[in-house]
């Protein structure tokens, strides 16, 4: 059903999305104030969820105050308006709103999920929180001394080690290599006037998107959207980032840490989200490392020779620059076996491709999975959300399982000979592997 709409609102185009209660609308609305979200309308249960994604992220922190970004997330609910953080949190629990914020690497997200009868609440806090917080002095030690504990822990954790020094090969100095969560220096530098000027670049209208889904129509969405968001700066100036290819292939780095286990991370230039061969690689991907039980690694390295527990790849496209990479965990004595057998299957993807039935089993299981991305109101309106940030256009959740079946064998074969490249392959080891050693970039 599509809601009728006032003059003031703006409806421009339907899709229709698979989900549990069949195809629905998505409705681009525009408020009265001129602040735009996609919105799904849904009355099977009395909720309403929003998400919503501002372009800038940790990338954009000053090098010397890494983390200000998380760290001022994490304070939003810390107390707004004219209510401390007990009285907030206790006003949260009372009204049984659920609102989170994150700060991700290129964007800064927040969530809101209310029971529809709640609603007026739910938009209150929501507004204090992204338009008055407070950032009292106590919250934000309490904050800052919680994210150093976790950085001072992270400083042992062999995945966290492992992880860092991927990053750090493939970036070089440029931010995604600089520690993005932020070291306990940089933490315990940041001041009160450091989170709100993180507040300042960050909250503003002209880089949002919005995705709604739930028991509301148009209408009421619009107001909803001036009430929360209304009061934010409509813009702000952010560093710009610029756009990085992958260092040091055929790095091999180990850190060494006093563990049975070492865990081995490995990198290889991807392709960003808005590659023409993006959804070519998101399938290759699957069928090497992507694909949990089905995928080739596992296969290889854990069910054939019992080397890992569990081993992956994953595709990561930043906007500035582009990752796919993987990992395993495995005892010190085997990891050179690890390593060899992860190597020789990016060989085999480069230079013999994969097999059409690999192919037709990676895309029946691509297609018929992706409604479980659509079978709850947070899920949908995150999707909602995602889609408009990579600006894929309100009509790719109905194209998206078409462009998955139009990859071809040649496709997938083509884009693999371009990406599994074992020359230029990055590892980084944490742990005390035995028989590796570590290499220099072109080694």
């Amino acid at each position: 059903m599509i809601a009728r709409i006032s003059v003031f609102f703006a409806l421009v185009v339907f899709a229709f999305i698979p989900t549990r209660a069949g195809a629905v609308d998505i409705q681009e609305v525009t408020s009265p104030g001129g602040i735009t979200a996609w919105l799904v309308e849904d009355y099977t249960n009395p909720l309403i969820a929003l998400n919503f994604a501002v372009s800038g992220g940790r990338a954009t922190d000053p090098l010397e105050k890494r983390g200000v970004s998380s760290l001022m997330a994490s304070l939003l609910t810390e107390g707004a308006g004219d209510l401390d953080a007990e009285a907030y949190k206790l006003k949260l629990e009372e009204t049984a709103v659920r609102l989170s914020f994150t700060a991700n690497v290129d964007t800064f997200r927040g969530a809101m999920q209310t029971l529809s009868a709640r609603q007026d609440d739910a938009i209150e806090l929501m507004r204090m929180a992204v338009a008055e917080p407070r950032f009292d002095e106590a919250p934000l030690d309490r904050a800052r001394d919680r994210t150093i504990v976790g950085l001072k822990r992270d400083e042992t954790d062999p995945g966290s080690l492992s992880s860092r020094a991927l990053y750090a090969a493939a970036f070089g100095d440029h931010p995604y290599g600089n520690r993005l969560s932020g070291t306990p220096e940089t933490v315990a530098s940041i001041t009160r006037d450091d989170v709100v000027a993180a507040h300042r670049a960050l909250l503003v209208k002209d880089r949002m998107k919005i995705g709604v889904v739930g028991a509301i129509d148009a209408e009421a969405l619009g107001q909803m959207l001036d009430q929360i968001f209304g009061a934010l700066p409509a813009s702000s100036d952010l560093p710009e980032i610029e756009t990085t290819d992958l260092e040091n292939g055929g790095l091999v780095e180990i850190i060494d840490i006093a563990v049975p286990q070492s865990t081995v991370q490995f990198g290889l230039p991807g392709l960003k989200r808005d590659d023409p061969d993006f959804i070519t690689a998101f399938v290759s991907n699957f069928i090497f490392g992507g694909g949990s039980f089905s995928s080739r690694l596992y296969e290889e390295v854990r069910e054939k020779r019992g080397l890992v527990y569990s081993v992956y790849s994953y595709l990561a496209p930043y906007d500035n620059g582009a990752l796919l990479a993987g990992g395993a965990a495995t005892e010190n004595a085997r990891v050179s076996e690890t390593i060899r057998v992860i190597t020789d299957e990016i060989r085999k993807m480069g230079e013999t491709g994969v097999t059409e039935e690999e192919l037709e089993n990676a895309k029946s299981f691509l297609t018929g999975s992706y409604p479980l991305r659509f079978d709850t109101s947070s899920k949908i309106a995150r999707q909602l959300v995602g889609i408009q940030v990579d600006d894929l256009g309100i009509d790719y959740i109905e194209r998206r399982n078409d462009l998955v079946r139009a990859v071809t064998l040649e496709d997938v074969n083509r884009v693999a000979a371009k990406l599994y490249d074992p020359s230029r392959l990055i590892i980084t080891i944490a742990g005390q592997p035995e028989n590796v050693e570590p290499r220099p970039a072109g080694g």
